[in-house]
C-alpha cells in the first residue's frame, strides 16, 4: 500500500512543487490525487486480522522478544465463553502467546503471558474468580487499545503488564490510559482483584 500511495503521488506530479496559480483543471486533478493518496495511506494503516492458523502463529510471535516466543506455546482463543483454548503450536516453556484480536475487540493485539498471568486471563475470560498465586508477567510488543479516561479509546504502545496477588499494592497508580505507568483491567472486569499494572516501554507510533 505504501508503494501504491507513492505511485499515486508520482503519477499526479507529486514532485513538482514549484507550481503557483494552477488552472481549474489542474486544481481538480490535484484534489483528486490528494484524495487518492490519502485513501491509499488509510488502507495501509488498516490491519489485516489473522485468519488462518499460520497467520495466527505469526501474529502471536510479534507479541514478545524471541527469548520468550521461541519456546512459547501458541494458542487460539476459545470459540465461546468458558471454552477450551486451541493449540496452534506446542511449546517447551511456561510461556503462552495468543494472536489478536482478543475476544470482543476489533484490534489485532497479540500477547504473551507467563503461567500466572495466563491463568489470570483464562479466569477473567471465563468469568471465574481470579486466584493469582504470585507476580505474573505479560508482553504486548505491538501495543493494545484500552478504555480512555474520557470514555473513548486510548492506544498504548509496546508495554509489559504485571498482575499481583496483592491488588491493593496498585492503588497508588493512575488508571485509564494516562501517560506513564498505570493500572487497567481486562474488558468486562470490574472487581478490585482484576486490576493489573501496565508499564509502557515505547510510545505508540
Amino acid at each position: 500500500m505504501e508503494s501504491s500511495a507513492r505511485f499515486e503521488m508520482e503519477a499526479c506530479g507529486g514532485h513538482d512543487g514549484g507550481r503557483s496559480a494552477l488552472p481549474k483543471r489542474d486544481v481538480m486533478l490535484t484534489i483528486f490525487c490528494l484524495f487518492a493518496a490519502l485513501t491509499a495511506g488509510a488502507q495501509s494503516m488498516t490491519a489485516h486480522m489473522p485468519i488462518t492458523d499460520a497467520e495466527k502463529v505469526a501474529d502471536a510471535l510479534r507479541a514478545a522478544p524471541n527469548f520468550i516466543t521461541d519456546g512459547a506455546t501458541i494458542l487460539d482463543y476459545p470459540a465461546g465463553k468458558g471454552g477450551e483454548f486451541r493449540v496452534l503450536r506446542q511449546g517447551s516453556s511456561e510461556w503462552t502467546c495468543l494472536p489478536g484480536p482478543t475476544p470482543g475487540s476489533k484490534h489485532d493485539d497479540p500477547g504473551c503471558f507467563d503461567k500466572v498471568f495466563f491463568q489470570f486471563v483464562k479466569d477473567v475470560l471465563a468469568g471465574r474468580p481470579q486466584h493469582v498465586e504470585r507476580l505474573g508477567v505479560a508482553f504486548m510488543y505491538t501495543g493494545h487499545t484500552v478504555p480512555g479516561a474520557a470514555g473513548g479509546q486510548f492506544r498504548v504502545g509496546a508495554h509489559i503488564m504485571l498482575v499481583s496477588p496483592h491488588p491493593e499494592d496498585l492503588q497508588g497508580f493512575t488508571r485509564y490510559g494516562w501517560n506513564g505507568t498505570y493500572t487497567i483491567h481486562l474488558p468486562g472486569a470490574d472487581q478490585p482483584g482484576q486490576w493489573f499494572l501496565v508499564v509502557p516501554i515505547q510510545a505508540e507510533q
